[in-house]
């Protein structure tokens, strides 16, 4: 069983920036993909950005490319999401997660944190 938390998440401006970290206690975190996604309100769960086992090969959606980066410290088993120039609409809450391999979609994770929100005033 590989428990997630993410950290990281609340209110800021437009154009603020805001850094998740998502923490795990698997002694294999090497072996996982990691993966943010988020989940706005009546909105379905979207995938945000993804690492490899490494963080030589990463996925980012097309609304957070050149805003968020994604990146994985495997001595320090955590995944850090970056995310600049926030905007209103990235208003949600966000989720890490774990999966054998990198994939766009959420069936592809089998591990899934509890979750932090975060709000983007204009």
């Amino acid at each position: 069983q590989v428990q997630l938390v993410e950290s990281g998440g609340g209110l800021v401006q437009a154009g603020d920036s805001l850094k998740l970290t998502c923490t795990t206690s698997t002694r294999s975190f090497s072996s996982y993909a990691m993966g943010w996604f988020r989940q706005a309100p009546g909105q379905e769960r979207e995938i945000v950005a993804a690492v490899g086992w490494t963080s030589t090969v990463t996925y980012y959606a097309d609304p957070v490319k050149g805003r968020f980066t994604i990146s994985r410290d495997n001595a320090k088993i955590t995944v850090d999401l970056q995310m600049n120039s926030l905007k209103p609409e990235d208003t949600a809450v966000y989720y890490c997660a774990a999966g054998r391999t990198l994939s766009q979609r959420a069936s592809g994770y089998e591990y899934w944190g509890q979750g932090t929100q975060v709000t983007v005033s204009s």
